[in-house]
C-alpha cells in the first residue's frame, strides 16, 4: 500500500516534492495529507518560538496546536505575499503575545545543552551556566511584548529585520528600534539581578 503523502494523485507530484505554494494549493484542493506535511515541516520551529515566549512545555505545546488549528482554518486567507513560515510565525507571535499578556513566567529549560560540549564542562561551570540561562529567560519574560517578540525572533530564530517586520506587521525601522531597546533593557535587567 502506498502512503498518500508520498504518492501523487492521478499522476500529480508527490506531496513530499511540493514546495510551500504547491502544498497550500494541495491543502485547499482537499488533497489528503497535505496539511499534515505542512505541520511536519514547521512544527519544531513553531514550538520553539512558542516556548521562548511562555517558557514551559505544556503551554508551548498548546499554543503550537492553536497555531496550526488557526492556520488550517485560515489557509484560504494565505496570499503568498510572504513565506508560509513567516505567516505561521505571525500567527504564533500573535497567540503568544495574547498569552504573555496573562504574565506567565518561564520555568523549564529548552535543551540548551544541545549546543554545548558538557564533557569538558565542570559541574560548577554547568550550574553557573544554567543559572545564567534561567536569569536570561526571566529577564526576557519581563520585556514589553513587541521587544520580546523582536528579540526572540532575532536571537533565537535568526530572522532578519525584514522577516521580523513581516511577522510583526511593522516597519523595519520599528523592528530595529525594538531590538535595540530590547537589548538595552535586557542588559539593564540582568545587571540589576546581579546586584
Amino acid at each position: 500500500m502506498t502512503d498518500r503523502r508520498d504518492a501523487g494523485d492521478a499522476g500529480g507530484p508527490a506531496l513530499a516534492d511540493l514546495d510551500e505554494t504547491g502544498l497550500v494549493a494541495a491543502c485547499l484542493s482537499g488533497r489528503a495529507g497535505a496539511f499534515d506535511l505542512i505541520v511536519e515541516r514547521h512544527r519544531r520551529t513553531v514550538y520553539q518560538l512558542c516556548y521562548r515566549f511562555v517558557g514551559n512545555h505544556e503551554d508551548a505545546s498548546d499554543l503550537t496546536q492553536d497555531v496550526f488549528l488557526r492556520a488550517y482554518r485560515g489557509l484560504r486567507t494565505f496570499r503568498g505575499g510572504s513565506s508560509l513560515a513567516t505567516w505561521l510565525y505571525r500567527i504564533a507571535v500573535n497567540l503568544c503575545l495574547n498569552r504573555v499578556g496573562r504574565k506567565t513566567s518561564p520555568t523549564e529549560s529548552l535543551d540548551v545543552r544541545q549546543h554545548i560540549d558538557t564533557r569538558v564542562e565542570s559541574a560548577s561551570d554547568r550550574v553557573l551556566r544554567e543559572e545564567r540561562s534561567v536569569a536570561v529567560r526571566k529577564a526576557i519574560a519581563t520585556l514589553p511584548p513587541k521587544q520580546r517578540a523582536t528579540l526572540v525572533l532575532r536571537m533565537y530564530h535568526e530572522l532578519s529585520h525584514e522577516e521580523i517586520a513581516g511577522v510583526l506587521g511593522s516597519s523595519v525601522g520599528a523592528v530595529k528600534a525594538n531590538f535595540f531597546h530590547a537589548l538595552g533593557n535586557l542588559k539593564k535587567r540582568l545587571r540589576q539581578d546581579e546586584q
